[in-house]
Order: C-alpha cells, then sequence, then structure tokens
C-alpha cells in the first residue's frame, strides 16, 4: 500500500512537472507568437509609411514641374508651317470646322509677343514660326498687325468673317512638340528643316 502511495505520489509529482513545463513553453510560444505579429505590424507600418512618402515626393516633384513649366510633356506648342500664299504681315483668327463663324480671335491689345508685334519668325525654305497661336482651322485677315492695332476697338465675330483673306491658306502644318524642349529653338529648327527632319513631326495639315 505504501509502494503504491509512492507510486501515485511519483506520478504525481512527475505529471505536475510535465505540466509546468508545458505551459512555460507554451508561455514561452505565446510570447514568440506575440512578438512576431508585433515585428509584423511595425513592419508593415514602416512599409507603408515608406510608400506613402514616395507617391508624396513624386507628387510634389510633378508639381514642381507643373509651376515651373519645365516638363518637356507640357508647354506651349511649337508650330512651323507654310502658306500658299504670302500671308507674313496678316492677322490670324481661328474658324470653326466647316469655316462659317470666328471661333476665336485676338483683341487689339493681344497682337503682340515679347512687346513687339507678334509676326511669325521667318526660318529655311519659307517655313515659320507661329508667335501668336495658330492652329489648322487658323484663316488669315485682310488687316496687318500694324492695322490691326491701330483700331479703336476689337471688331465683332460677324465683322471679322466679313474680313476674312483667305479661309485656306496653309500648305503645311507641323507640332514640333514643346517650346521647352529647345534651347536654340530658332537654330535648332532650320537644322530640322535643312535636315529634311522636319517631316518626321506630327503633321496637322
Amino acid at each position: 500500500m505504501f509502494v503504491e502511495c509512492c507510486q501515485l505520489k511519483n506520478v504525481s509529482q512527475n505529471t505536475f512537472y510535465l505540466l509546468l513545463h508545458n505551459n512555460q513553453y507554451a508561455l514561452v510560444m505565446s510570447k514568440s507568437v506575440f512578438n512576431f505579429f508585433s515585428i509584423a505590424v511595425i513592419f508593415l507600418f514602416l512599409l507603408s509609411c515608406s510608400n506613402s512618402c514616395k507617391v508624396n515626393h513624386s507628387n510634389k516633384s510633378g508639381d514642381q514641374n507643373e509651376l515651373t513649366g519645365k516638363n518637356e510633356m507640357a508647354g506651349p506648342p511649337v508650330i512651323v508651317y507654310k502658306t500658299k500664299t504670302d500671308h507674313y504681315d496678316k492677322v490670324p483668327v481661328t474658324l470653326s470646322d466647316d469655316k462659317s463663324e470666328v471661333v476665336s480671335y485676338p483683341g487689339i491689345k493681344d497682337i503682340y509677343y515679347k512687346g513687339e508685334l507678334a509676326y511669325p519668325t521667318k526660318l529655311n525654305d519659307g517655313y515659320l514660326l507661329d508667335n501668336r497661336g495658330i492652329g489648322p482651322n487658323s484663316a488669315f485677315l485682310k488687316l496687318t498687325y500694324e492695322d490691326y492695332s491701330k483700331l479703336d476697338s476689337t471688331p465683332s465675330k460677324d465683322e471679322l468673317l466679313g474680313l476674312i483673306l483667305d479661309k485656306d491658306p496653309f500648305d503645311k502644318m507641323y507640332n514640333c512638340g514643346s517650346k521647352y524642349k529647345f534651347k536654340d529653338i530658332v537654330s535648332e529648327l532650320n537644322t530640322m528643316i535643312d535636315d529634311k527632319k522636319i517631316k518626321k513631326q506630327t503633321r496637322l495639315k
């Protein structure tokens, strides 16, 4: 009987130590799992912050380009053209697609470029560099820049329609991209014309 009690006691002690060991192991495992998940959460948080910073930096860079106007994809387009007859000194207006009405035109104070009348810049081979803002639907008035600048007031659209000299004046017209990609625009355009590379630009007419 005494032996059985001693054996039972030993079994109970062994069971107690085993349970205690298992509980400590479980506690250690629980701490390890907790630490793992804590580290994982911190890592994901830092990763999220890093990505956010990159996006913000990218947006700021884009905003900076927009503010400075140095983005080559932005800025005024460089329009180079030839006319069928000489309209060098004539004021351009913009017509509707069917050429039945004037949809855009300058005020008498809007025909200047850098303080001078906005005559186009002469290039090689009869090409002209636009300084006024023309496009495929532009037409030329009978009035010269000088005549237009001396008017007392800007004519109405109907009056301007009656002053159209040529509704289809262009032989060729090219969009050569953003003005900001050029360092010496006249020299570079002349080289482009001389090398026949003007034909590789976006043709508008």
